[in-house]
């Protein structure tokens, strides 16, 4: 059997909202493995960061900054990757917002609009743009990072849980319209995890306590704790892996 299933060397992976939180473990992680990351978010500056740390490590990564929620951006992004790169191996959808926090009724008409544009829409065409890239060599993996919100709405979450369903339905289109040009496309369903991204729930002492008692495993999760799976999608440990929703959610949805 083989012993380098999860090596990613001579690979390329580019991995959005990577410059801290959950995508800045699995830009760090990818890299480990021996793939060049393409380390983005909307500021250079902080993905210049993680990017210098990565390769102060032994690494090899490359800082490129992209807002999701522009198309132009994503454009300009592949554009940018097809120059430099020429190839597109591993695409990581990790960027995702989520300015509303609220009774449903009391939806904002902008935070409806901005969540949709990033957690849908760029989600979508990073994905084409991606695959367009991938098929001209003979495949590659797109993970989204989705969440169990998308399976069961979080309180408070309209719209983002909204978006999330909608993020694990369009990986089954992408894994079935994408397989026979041998692109595989997987989702990653995180539960609470201590991140920035999170801090509003995590903060909230009894929105903490509510949520501790319906994990069977009595913790949140470290984003360092969601990058092992995203490998596992990544590599060629699950080269008959495609469509599939991971949970990585301490026993949430069981």
């Amino acid at each position: 059997m083989p012993t380098d299933l999860f090596d990613l060397t001579g690979k390329v992976a580019f991995v959005s909202g990577a410059s801290r939180g959950i995508g800045e473990a699995i830009a760090r992680l990818l890299a480990h493995q021996g793939a060049h990351v393409i380390v983005s978010s909307r500021k250079l500056e902080a993905c210049q960061a993680v990017a210098d740390s990565i390769v102060a490590d032994g690494g090899q990564a490359t800082a490129l900054a992209c807002h999701i929620g522009e198309p132009a951006q994503i454009t300009d992004t592949f554009t940018a990757v097809r120059e430099r790169f020429g190839r597109l191996d591993v695409l990581v959808n990790n960027a995702a917002t989520n300015p509303q926090f609220g009774h449903v009724l009391d939806t904002d008409i902008k935070a409806f609009q901005k969540t949709v544009d990033v957690n849908i829409r760029g989600y979508f065409f990073m994905s084409v743009e991606a695959g367009k890239l991938m098929r001209t060599h003979g495949g590659g993996s797109i993970i989204n990072v989705a969440s169990i919100n998308g399976v069961s709405p979080g309180a408070l979450q309209g719209v983002y849980s909204i978006t999330k369903a909608a993020v694990i339905n369009m990986t089954k289109v992408f894994a079935k319209e994408c397989a026979t040009l041998g692109i595989r496309c997987n989702a990653l369903l995180p539960g609470l995890t201590d991140t920035q991204f999170a801090s509003a729930l995590v903060s909230n002492e009894k929105i903490l306590a509510h949520a501790l008692a319906h994990i069977p495993m009595g913790r949140i999760a470290a984003p360092q704790e969601m990058a092992g799976a995203v490998l596992y999608l990544a590599s060629a440990a699950s080269s008959y892996t495609t469509g599939t929703a991971l949970n990585v959610d301490g026993g949430y949805l069981a």
